[in-house]
Parts: C-alpha cells; sequence; structure tokens
C-alpha cells in the first residue's frame, strides 16, 4: 500500500483477500508472473490497478495511449506503490481482453497500419502483440486467451518468451491452462484465501480441465 495514499479496508476493492493481502503484504514479481483463479476473485483488478499505476492506459495500450471509452476500473492504482529495479525500464504494453474493441478503433483512428476490425479476433491480437514487440518494459495481459484458440495460446506464449527473452517482465491474468504453463512462470492462485503460490499441476484449473477431459459427462450430467 502506498504510505500517502492509504486504502480504506472496508470497502471494495480492498474488501477482496488478495488485493487485502497485496495491500498489506506486497508481493514480489519474477520475471514471468501469472494469476489463475475464479471469476470475482480481484485478478483482473489487480492487474488492471498494476498497469495504471505502472502509466499505462486503464483500456490498453501503452503510456501513450490515449483513448477512453467509459472508466470501469476500480481506485485501486492510487492506493499502490509499485517498486522497480534500478535501471528498469518505464515502459510497457497493457493487453486488456474486454476493452480490446475499443483500442482497435483509436489505433485506426491513429493511423495504426492494419485494419484490425477486418481480421478475426485472435488474428488481430497476434498481430497487435507482434507489432509492439520491440516496447521492452512491462507487459501487462488480462485474460487474452478470450480472443485465441489453443494454437492461438501457443503463438502467444512464443511471443512473451522471446519478449522476456529481451528483459521484460510479464504479468498474466488467465483462465487458460494453456497460458498458465507458461515456461519458467512463478504461478499465483487467488481465491478467497487470498494469494498462495502454487505449482502448475497443483492449480484448481488444471485439475478440473484434466477431470473434464478425461470424462466430460461427469460434468455435463449436472445441467440437466
Amino acid at each position: 500500500m502506498h504510505p500517502l495514499a492509504p486504502a480504506d479496508m472496508t470497502v471494495w476493492p480492498a474488501t477482496l483477500a488478495p488485493v487485502r493481502q497485496v495491500l498489506a503484504e506486497g508481493l514480489d514479481l519474477g520475471p514471468v508472473t501469472v494469476l489463475t483463479g475464479e471469476n470475482g476473485v480481484g485478478k483482473s483488478t489487480l492487474v488492471e490497478a498494476i498497469a495504471a499505476a505502472y502509466g499505462l492506459n486503464p483500456e490498453g495500450g501503452s503510456t501513450g495511449a490515449m483513448h477512453e471509452t467509459r472508466r470501469s476500473e476500480s481506485p485501486l492504482d492510487e492506493n499502490l506503490q509499485l517498486v522497480r529495479d534500478a535501471g528498469a525500464p518505464r515502459r510497457g504494453f497493457f493487453l486488456r481482453a474486454e476493452t480490446m474493441h475499443g483500442f482497435y478503433s483509436y489505433l485506426e483512428d491513429v493511423g495504426f497500419a492494419t485494419e484490425l476490425h477486418r481480421r478475426s479476433h485472435g488474428e488481430s491480437f497476434l498481430e497487435l502483440v507482434e507489432e509492439r514487440l520491440r516496447i521492452q518494459g512491462l507487459w501487462v495481459l488480462d485474460e487474452p486467451e478470450s480472443a485465441l484458440s489453443l494454437s492461438g495460446c501457443l503463438a502467444l506464449l512464443g511471443l512473451l518468451r522471446s519478449l522476456v527473452a529481451e528483459g521484460s517482465q510479464v504479468i498474466l491474468s488467465t483462465h487458460s491452462p494453456v497460458l498458465a504453463a507458461f515456461p519458467g512462470a512463478e504461478v499465483f492462485e487467488l481465491g478467497e484465501w487470498g494469494i498462495r503460490r502454487s505449482t502448475y499441476d497443483d492449480l484448481d484449473l488444471v485439475r478440473t480441465w484434466r477431470l473434464f477431459l478425461d470424462a466430460p459427462e461427469r460434468f455435463l450430467r449436472h445441467l440437466d
């Protein structure tokens, strides 16, 4: 928590256990950090706040992106203090799946070369990442799998690994067992308990998908 801007711990989003834990204890981020957990536990709230506190546009893009539609982010970024290593870059990029349509429109309005809206969501998403690979710094991604097939997720992992190899840092929030398998990532699971470090095989996300793929009927019968 920022010492000059303390959060009200009785008001959302500080009432979410993972957010409360970060405010109270902080969170060390490695070269690659993957956050997993059920809907509503605070994954997107945290990554949006980290991106905004870093100076990235909360609707997606870099520190220079100026577009804004309707603010839906929490004020958590005002309560966070980010601590950088000496010499760490100040550039970065935020990919937020739920606001990509508006971000594409903004990029086309300012003269981005490709007509992103005329390509599939996944194609335009990967093209955008490839185009921005020159940006070295902090990359924050919020549930990018919503745009991608399995092969698209693998392609994204390849692009992100090249970024990390060049010195960038990645924070990734995901429901995808493919993206959660990011080689060398520190994996955290978020829930009503707060935030806990996990191995890939111990993630609820991974265990549940394995059970479903092994016998889908065990899950589908509950729909009747």
